[in-house]
């Protein structure tokens, strides 16, 4: 599912590429995702002990933003997770995918959308049918307070524009 809109949200466009989106700002939607995302990394884990992959992802995200890899470099991590992610199903290929729209932020600042909404969508895949709503409103408020100040209304208000195509799991 496409989540970007169209077209692009100038302040997720980085100043070198005609947006309003600083370099401190990108790292920080970078780490946030990967927070994001490794908070539900144990569905996977759980589901396949000897791949890291995902984990791979999330500590290249982070890398990234220390400047010790390339952007290309992340980039590909994204389609490793996500080759990860096809191999299993529930909420283990969730957070996966989490995974990969963590890392992939260093290429598309938009993506930690993606790595917050699939990583809720993880924890609603684990929990009971009759507890999914409520979990994933505890998981999005978890998040929201891992938000630094910086771009905590950034966030916010690509939640409430995004939250459409992200199966409204931003209503928390």
């Amino acid at each position: 599912m496409p989540i970007f809109t169209k077209p692009r949200d100038p302040r997720f466009i980085t100043v070198r590429r005609g947006g309003t989106l600083s370099d401190a700002n990108h790292h920080l939607l970078a780490l946030w995702a990967a927070t994001c995302a490794e908070h539900v990394l144990h569905f996977f884990e759980e589901a396949q002990p000897e791949d890291g992959r995902p984990r791979q992802a999330i500590e290249l995200a982070r890398a990234w933003t220390r400047g010790e890899i390339t952007m290309r470099q992340a980039h590909k991590a994204a389609f490793v997770a996500n080759a990860a992610a096809r191999e299993v199903s529930g909420a283990a290929k969730l957070a996966a995918y989490a995974a990969g729209q963590a890392v992939a932020v260093a290429h598309v600042a938009a993506h930690e959308l993606g790595a917050a909404a699939y990583a809720i969508r993880a924890v609603q895949a684990a929990a009971p049918e009759a507890k999914r709503e409520q979990a994933g409103r505890r998981e999005c408020q978890w998040q929201r307070k891992q938000l630094p100040d910086e771009i905590r209304e950034l966030v916010l208000d690509d939640q409430r524009l995004r939250n459409h195509v992200c199966w409204f799991v931003f209503d928390c």
